[in-house]
């Protein structure tokens, strides 16, 4: 079971540093819970994949299209919930930059992943960046 999450989650990262929006949704469960921290334009709890695919669309809006993920570190595994550091940049048009690293956990059933919790090392900078 760790084995399939770890891999299934590494898929999904893998998907969303390259931009690949079908396997995302592949390997997203139609009711993923995902909970954005923050208090900001795309803070809180997502209960859909519609849901959650309407928040990166937001993400982007506000990035300006800039949002990467830049790079993933530290697979660790506890059951089917898979934990991993995550760097972000971004830039708006105005200059204005987000470069931070987040801890996300991931739980992984029937090979799709079906809650996620994302941990902000910069809550401050994230809202910042995030508001409208």
């Amino acid at each position: 079971m760790e084995n399939q999450s770890k891999q299934t989650v590494i898929e999904f990262l893998t998907s969303v540093k390259t931009i690949d929006l079908e396997k995302i949704g592949q390997l997203l469960s139609p009711g993923v819970n995902w909970l954005q921290p923050g208090n900001n334009e795309i803070s809180g709890l997502k209960r859909s994949q519609q849901e959650v695919f309407g928040m990166v669309g937001k993400m982007f809006e506000l990035s300006g299209n800039t949002l990467q993920l830049n790079a993933y570190h530290s697979i660790s595994l506890n059951g089917n919930r898979v934990a991993c550091l995550l760097h972000w940049i971004a830039e708006k048009p105005t200059g204005e930059k987000l470069d931070v690293y987040n801890i996300d956990v991931y739980t992984v059933e029937h090979g799709k992943i079906c809650n996620v919790e994302i941990f902000s090392a910069d809550l401050m900078q994230e809202d910042g960046f995030w508001r409208n």
